[in-house]
């Protein structure tokens, strides 16, 4: 019976052996075959830099070169580490778990700082503590909490500004709606965290997931959601600049350049504000994410000083639009010109595969790309 049992044992070791090995085979081949459905200009190179993540979303790097991560669906900050320098991130550490929708990330004077729906936490000197090898979790503790606890439109992208200030935005908790943001002014707006207290840097912004500075004019850019239910093509969402602090852009009265809303657009002649216009519209529905400026020397001059925006994609449109990540390219003084497409092939057939979030431009001039339907983070290098 002992013989028996052993051998019975063995086997079993075998087959859950073989078993995971078939799996994990399948997963290489599956990103591998996914990985080739993916375009991009000549003379660029795309690869998986992380793989089996869980919807990770924005992305930072510390000064000791690890890539943070954020997470929507999962409770975990993840560090990620190329400690051989092939392009793959092997080495993952975990910096904090029992997190609720932690989607936010940013790294400031060695500090991290990441993103709960209403919490803001703080880690201090990560570097250290993420070079030291620990089994126990680094202290945390709350940078801010002055934040609505609502889900919807409520995750979070946080990054300082120029100016040394912690910038969050806060989306409106409805598709279409007045009540929420004329009780709480802190919905459908942009905010800087400054002295302690909340302060509005553009209002009217229905839901914004992505923002970054010009590198020279030092002017904030920011993606707009449109919303919801007017048809396939109304309205476009949005690539707005501020130029005024404290700016309005529009919502819920206006979208994009010349939607006028049909619940809420009556009440214009009454509102004593001025409007802002987006700088360029990106499509109806597509959803557009992270924003990143391309501060670095090596893609061409072309895409310098210029904007890489994730655009999600549609759930609402007949015709699947966005799951794509594009160009807009600016002139020297931020000024819009044009835009076009960067990494396609998440999409076909009205089928997609994945669904870009948050692009990232590294110490190094790669330009990483968060991915929280396949969960990976792509890597994209120039070769040319």
């Amino acid at each position: 019976m002992l013989k028996f049992n052993t051998l019975f044992y063995i086997y079993r070791i075998k087959y859950i052996f073989i078993i995971s090995s078939i799996y994990i085979f399948s997963a290489l081949l599956n990103a591998t075959s996914n990985l080739e459905r993916l375009n991009v200009p000549s003379g660029f190179e795309i690869n998986i830099f992380a793989d089996g993540l869980e919807s990770p979303r924005q992305i930072t790097e510390t000064d000791g070169g690890f890539i943070i991560v954020g997470s929507k669906m999962g409770d975990k900050i993840i560090g990620l580490f190329d400690s051989d320098d092939d392009g793959f991130a092997e080495k993952r550490i975990v910096i904090a778990d029992n997190l609720k929708n932690p989607t936010g990330v940013s790294f400031f004077k060695g500090d991290l700082y990441f993103a709960e729906i209403d919490t803001i936490w703080i880690i201090k000197n990560i570097d250290d503590w993420l070079s030291s090898n620990s089994n126990v979790l680094p202290s945390k503790s709350i940078f801010m909490n002055d934040l609505p606890s609502e889900t919807w439109h409520g995750f979070k992208y946080i990054d300082f500004g120029p100016d040394g200030n912690l910038y969050i935005p806060v989306g409106v908790p409805c598709n279409i709606c007045i009540e929420p943001q004329m009780k709480d002014s802190r919905f459908a707006a942009i905010h800087k965290y400054q002295n302690g207290k909340l302060v509005t840097v553009a209002d009217g912004v229905r839901n914004s997931v992505g923002f970054d500075w010009h590198p020279v004019t030092k002017k904030m850019y920011f993606s707009d959601n449109g919303r919801d239910w007017l048809g396939d093509d109304s309205p476009s969402c949005e690539l707005n600049v501020i130029n005024k602090e404290g700016s309005f852009f529009g919502y819920p009265y206006k979208h994009a350049t010349n939607v006028i809303d049909p619940k809420f657009g009556y009440l214009i002649p009454d509102i004593d504000r001025d409007f802002v216009d987006p700088i360029a519209e990106l499509g109806p529905h597509v959803a557009p994410l992270g924003i990143t400026f391309y501060d670095n020397i090596k893609f061409p001059s072309k895409y310098q000083n210029s904007i890489f925006i994730a655009l999600h994609g549609s759930w609402n449109r007949t015709k699947k639009s966005g799951y794509k990540v594009i160009f807009i390219k600016l002139d020297e003084n931020g000024n819009y010109i044009s835009q076009e497409d960067f990494v396609t092939g998440w999409l076909s057939d009205e089928s997609a595969w994945g669904r870009p979030v948050s692009p990232f431009v590294m110490s190094n001039g790669s330009l990483l790309i968060s991915d929280d339907k396949f969960n990976v983070i792509y890597k994209v290098t120039y070769k040319g």
